[in-house]
């Protein structure tokens, strides 16, 4: 299988390239069960894993949305930039994570990689050809496609509502993706939480301060959080 450093140029997200007969993919991206699943197994072996140093582009605003992207390791993020200059964070993307999803022929956001990241590449046409005779894997592609309107019907509900809510929503969420529960590790920066969840990063930091002075998380350091008492955060977000 290719893998390469994908520097951003504009040449390359349109070439990406998909082996005809790719070796098996490596160990560590098929631990898991959700990875012997047909989508999981498909992508695999149709697809290709590039790699990203950190803040490098994947794909661009009005680009064709032409591909679906996985995560294999690091983190992405999705964003677009406002006509005021401001950013807009859309979603962050960890391992195992299945990114891309469009609803139009273009993206309407940029993807860039948070950290260095290693991303498995595959064409939709590719998928949409193979989901029209494998039941099992068009069923699966319609429960992620479900499972990303949810998650964007959820992220507006999240914009109205208070500062406090906002920051324990995003605690709870990211310490449901994490594989130590209650101790989140964030590959994120506190500027990239705010742009998320629309706040200033002073607004998000002193929200942090004021959930730890209540014994509801603990901040041992800025990219370190451990939720010490979720009831509080549930109340929070309710």
């Amino acid at each position: 299988m290719h893998t390469q450093t994908a520097v951003r140029t504009d040449q390359f997200h349109r070439f990406v390239p998909v082996p005809r007969n790719p070796s098996p993919p490596t160990t560590h991206a098929l631990d898991g069960a959700s990875e012997r699943e047909p989508l999981a197994q498909s992508m695999h072996l149709m697809g290709a894993v590039m790699s990203y140093p950190r803040n490098a582009e994947i794909f661009g605003d009005n680009e064709p949305a032409e591909y679906l992207y996985k995560v294999i390791g690091g983190a992405v993020r999705t964003y677009k930039i406002l006509s005021d200059g401001r950013r807009q964070i859309g979603g962050f993307y960890l391992p195992g994570d299945i990114f891309g999803f469009q609803f139009a022929e273009e993206h309407t956001f940029s993807a860039e990689a948070i950290t260095d990241a290693k991303v498995l590449v595959i064409k939709r046409s590719a998928l949409t050809a193979l989901a029209g005779c494998d039941a099992a894997v068009a069923r699966q592609l319609f429960a992620l496609t479900s499972c990303e309107l949810r998650r964007m019907q959820d992220r507006v509900l999240l914009l109205i509502k208070s500062a406090q809510q906002r920051v324990a929503s995003f605690l709870l969420e990211m310490a449901d993706r994490a594989a130590a529960g209650n101790v989140v590790e964030l590959p994120m920066s506190r500027q990239d939480i705010a742009d998320y969840l629309g706040l200033t990063i002073e607004t998000v930091s002193r929200t942090l301060r004021c959930l730890e002075s209540s014994a509801a998380i603990e901040v041992p350091s800025s990219r370190r959080i451990v939720l010490r008492n979720r009831s509080a955060l549930n109340r929070l977000n309710s």
